[in-house]
This record gives structure tokens, sequence and C-alpha cells, in this order.
């Protein structure tokens, strides 16, 4: 394992039908380069020794010999493999015959598991040869050796453990594999022999991903190649990778060469969902598992065969619409609640010309048209300061028209500068004070004018700012609904986006402008140029890294190192390992001192899998000492 990574292979070999010695050869040549990438373990499809099509043939007493030399050539070849190799064939003991996997180490035999649901149906006639799963055998002898046998086998390392699905196995209505992973299994193998029919594809890796989500678990599905018979059937060699839901690996269908699938799963993030998941183990069988013990691989490092997204919390490909929409919709929802409960009769709002007053006001804007509100009733102000520039405060007021809402302008200058007169501050030092002064200030405004107009504040403040705390405490802190608290910065801008594409071209124009613009508070005033002199990413870091920080620290409790790791994989291409270990320090050193500002912030709709809410996901001491990076 290399960074809670475990490297896993499925193997899809050319055969022959009933030739045992042609079949073991190319097993061995396609676990020699399982080896070679370091892969684990390496799982070969159902009935592979003898091909699964060889129908009566497995009554006869040379085929089942021929599987049993074959297997003992396979010990003798791979003594020196490190790498587990999981094999399917079948298994004489008694007067019964068994569909199992083998699986093997090191020239050895470590455990023999029977399939459990054996079809009978349709195309499938596996009862005409073989007996399902018998509970009182715990072990055979087979090649001279004594070996454990049943479905109850644990395969663990000191730092993973696996378990056997056979084919049917997964469809079955309570698969085998939801036992083993509450009993402690991370990676499921998967051997089978699904035969390809119309449409069959796409509801078989569904089948394996979900699987894979319920038993917050890796999954390695390999199916029978080309080389099956095709007197009725035709077998396209699948191979699947899943983790927690998401094929991450798969190979194309219908290859005529043997094929190997490779990918690393993350053990870490399996073990920190099921951590979290209270009901995991509920229903756990009474059943006794029983734990073989592997030995671990020589290999400590290796170059990851997968890629991680930059930024996991922006929807992509396919999904995107349905998922700007949900969120659009789950926001608007919110507020469209908390607008009726309160009676309120208008929503007031602070309109900066910045993403995200931008995003909030365009919730509120669908808020009004969902409960057929005029949008007068929405009162925008913006409210100019010693750092506005022309193109922010241009874009907040044409946006403000374009929708249709009542605007107002109120200047904070005056009132700021009182106030610096009044508690002795000189305007000239540009410091902490300076810039929250102007905070606080339109505030004030914000909240005294809702009680004029019956109003409600609708806060505009996102997930990125309360992760960093990169708010006034007391200031844009404060609201009374804040629609964005559920949102990261990555996703704001994804949304306006989208949202963009769906106005007419005037506010098209005017939002494409705002996302242009870099993020900024506009506390201190403008360059010589006019232009913004304060760039929020200048000073705290880019948004997209701290995203993929807060990501994978708040979702999987990963360790500072764990997050470095990931973060140096998926920016490799755009940040040294330098800069992200500087930005990676600077938020966790503010991601743990501002917690006191979480602790109390306003009401907010969740809308993804992370929220930062003390009355919800996130419930930290406000004291709490910073983790740090080994260096």
């Amino acid at each position: 394992m290399y960074n809670g990574f475990v490297r896993v292979a499925a193997a899809v070999p050319q055969l022959k039908v009933a030739d045992c010695h042609f079949n073991v050869k190319q097993i061995i040549a396609l676990a020699n380069q399982a080896e070679e990438e370091k892969a684990q373990v390496v799982c070969f499809p159902e009935l592979c020794i003898t091909g699964y099509t060889c129908a009566d043939l497995f009554t006869q007493q040379q085929l089942l010999e021929n599987a049993e030399k074959a297997l003992s050539q396979l010990l003798v070849e791979t003594f020196a493999t490190t790498a587990v190799i999981i094999i399917g064939m079948p298994v004489r003991t008694g007067n019964k015959l068994f569909n199992t996997a083998i699986v093997i180490q090191g020239g050895r035999i470590l455990g023999i598991v029977p399939k459990t649901y054996i079809p009978n149906n349709n195309e499938f006639y596996e009862k005409r040869w073989f007996s399902p799963a018998d509970p009182s055998l715990n072990s055979i002898t087979i090649s001279g050796h004594t070996v454990p046998f049943g479905t109850n086998l644990l395969f663990c390392d000191k730092k993973f453990t696996f378990a056997l699905d056979i084919c049917e196995d997964l469809w079955a209505p309570i698969p085998p594999s939801s036992q083993h992973a509450m009993h402690g299994a991370q990676v499921i193998f998967n051997l089978s022999a699904s035969n390809e029919l119309v449409g069959k594809n796409a509801y078989r890796r569904q089948l394996i991903s979900q699987q894979s989500a319920r038993c917050m678990a890796g999954y390695v599905y390999v199916a029978s190649g080309t080389g099956e018979s095709t007197t009725d059937l035709v077998f396209a060699g699948n191979a699947y990778i899943a983790e927690d839901g998401s094929i991450i690996a798969e190979s194309e269908r219908f290859l005529q060469n043997a094929h190997l699938t490779v990918s690393d799963i993350d053990i870490e993030r399996l073990e920190a969902d099921r951590l979290r998941n209270s009901n995991f183990e509920q229903g756990k069988s009474p059943n006794q598992y029983r734990i073989v013990e592997l030995e671990e691989a020589h290999y400590k490092t290796f170059k990851l065969k997968r890629t991680f997204n930059k930024h996991p919390f922006v929807p992509s490909g396919k999904m995107r619409d349905e998922h700007c929409e949900d969120v659009f919709s789950i926001q608007t929802a919110g507020l469209a609640k908390r607008w009726k409960h309160t009676n309120a009769h208008t929503m007031v709002i602070g309109i900066s010309g910045g993403l995200d007053s931008t995003l909030a006001l365009l919730v509120c804007v669908r808020t009004a048209d969902l409960l057929g509100y005029d949008r007068n009733r929405i009162i925008g102000i913006t409210m100019p300061g010693f750092g506005t520039t022309y193109r922010t405060y241009t874009n907040a007021v044409e946006l403000m028209k374009s929708l249709g809402i009542t605007s107002r302008e109120i200047s904070i200058k005056d009132a700021c500068l009182q106030h610096f007169k009044d508690i002795g501050h000189d305007p000239q030092v540009h410091d902490v004070t300076y810039e929250n002064v102007q905070a606080r200030e339109r505030t004030q405004i914000l909240m005294d004018i809702a009680n004029q107009q019956n109003g409600l504040v609708v806060g505009t403040g996102d997930l990125s700012e309360l992760a960093l705390g990169w708010a006034t405490y007391n200031g844009d802190h404060m609201s009374m609904y804040a629609v964005n608290n559920g949102v990261p910065k990555t996703l704001v801008r994804y949304l306006v986006k989208w949202v963009s594409e769906q106005m007419d071209d005037k506010t098209q124009a005017i939002l494409n402008d705002v996302l242009d613009t870099p993020v900024s508070p506009e506390l201190l005033p403008a360059d010589n140029d006019g232009k913004i002199a304060q760039k929020t990413e200048d000073i705290v870091g880019p948004y997209e890294l701290h995203d993929f920080f807060l990501y994978y620290l708040v979702r999987f409790g990963f360790s500072a190192n764990k997050i470095f790791f990931l973060a140096t994989e998926a920016f490799k291409n755009d940040y040294s390992e330098t800069e992200i270990k500087k930005w990676l320090k600077i938020f966790l050193r503010r991601f743990f001192t501002q917690q006191f500002k979480r602790s109390c912030t306003p009401d907010g709709p969740k809308v993804g899998s992370i929220n930062l809410s003390p009355r919800g996901d996130w419930r930290m001491p406000s004291d709490a000492v910073a983790f740090g990076l080994d260096e």
C-alpha cells in the first residue's frame, strides 16, 4: 500500500475451452504482467482454468484432472510472485463439484471460496454440474494441500482486507459481498462469466457501481472474454474497477487479445466513509469469518494509475445541468421557506458586483418568481467604499437594473471617516481596523434598512470563505439567512456561469464580466489605474486549492500529508510542490483558528456533501490545535 492506495488488476486472458494447459500459460503471463505493474492483487474470470462454457465436460474425469494439473503448474511458476492471484476453476471434493475462486500467493493456495448462488434459469444451467456452497465444509485437500474452504474467508495483510464474490453472487437480492464488507472486507473481487446481451452491460455496470457504494468498498469485476464458446452465447471480457460508487477504471469490450486493467483503490477513503456511517454494521450476520493472512507487497511506492478531479465540488459532463439545477433549486427552496415563515415583506441584499453577491441576488430573483412576488420586493443596495472600483460598481448597478429589482446606493465613506474619528484611528493606516470598519458599516446599513422595510437580510458569503474565516466577524459574516453558505467558491463561479446562459443578452454580458473580475473584498483603495488592488487569491491563496483541501479534510478526514499528496497529484501541471505546501499550511492554520466564526454562522441550506454549519455537519472546538504537515 502506498499513501493509502492499494493497486489491483482485473485480467482477461485468452482462453481455449477445455484446454487447461493453454489457459494456465495465458494466466501465468498476465499474472507476471500484473507483478510488473506492481499490482498487489490480480483477479481472473470465473472458471478461467477450464473455460466457463465447458457444459457437460465438467463431469468428465479428464477435464477435472487436467484442471488440477494446471493449478499445480500455476503454483510452481508463480512461486516467486508476490502479487496475490485469484483464479476460477471447478473443484471436486467428495461427491460434489464446486464452482470456486482460488486465492494464491507465492506458490501457495491460501484459500478457496465456492460460489454461493448457482443460476439455473434462462441461458444458465449451472446446477446441472455445480453444487452451491456447503457451510459444513471448512477445508478441503487439493493438489496435496489442505486449505481453508468456504464463503466466510477474509484475506488480510496488515493494511487491507478483501473477500470474494463469484458472478451470480452480485445479482442476488442480498449479495454475499454485503456481509463481507460489514465483517471488514474493504475490496471485493468478483470472478464472473456474464455473457453479453443488448442493454445488459449498462445494467451490469450500474450493479457494480451501486454495490461498491452500498458496501463503501472497492469492487473489482472481471468477466470471461471472447475465447469462450460461442455456441449459444458471446462473452466480451468486461473488466471494471469501482470505488465507493464510482467506476475508476474499465476495459474495452470484445477485445480479441488478453488484457489487463489496473488501478489504485484508496483504502483510507473507504475507511473514512465507514467510520462516519453509524449504520454501516447494522444487520451484520452472526456468522464467524475466518482470517487468512497474506504477505505484504515488497514494493512500497508506485506511480498512481488514476487521476483526481482538481475541482471536486464542480459537476462535469452530462450531469452539469442537473447538478446546477439541484444546487440552485435547494438554495431557492430554502430561501422561499424562510421568506414565507418570517412574513417579511422584502429581502435586503448588499450588491458589490462580485461573484458571491451576484449568485445570492440570482437566488433571490428566482425565489421571488417562484413565490409569485414582484421583484421590486427585493432591495439591492450597493455601498461604495474606499476600495470600490468603477468596474464592480457599474456591474452592481447594471445588474440590479437588468433584473428589475429595487436598487439603492448608500456610500459608506463618510460614516467610516466619522467612525475613524470617533475611535481615534488614522484613515491613512490601511490595517485590519480600516478594512473591518467598512465591512461592519455595510452590515449595519443592511440590518437597519431591513428593520425599516420589514425585510430579511440575505447573506452572500460562501463555504470557502467560511472555511478560511475570510469574513469580518459581525460584518459580512452575519445575515438573517445565508443562501451561499453551502456553496464553495469554485462552484459559485460555475453556478453564475450556468445561470448566465439562461439570461437575455444584456444580463448575460454583465454576468460574464462579473465572472472575469478578480475576487476581492475591495476594502483597500484601488491602484493608480483605478483597478482592484486587493486580490483575495494573492493573499490567502488560490480558491481551487483551498476547495480541494477543504473537500478532503472535511469529507474524508484525511491527514495533512495525505491531502498534500493528493494535491500534488491533481495539480502537478499547475502548481509546484512548494506552492501547494505553502497554501496548504495557510489553509490549515486559518481553518483551525477561524472556527469561532463558524460557531455562530447564520442559518443557510446545505447543498452538497460538505457543510460547516455548527448545527449540522461540522462541530469543532474553537480552540483546537491545527494539524500540521510532516517536514
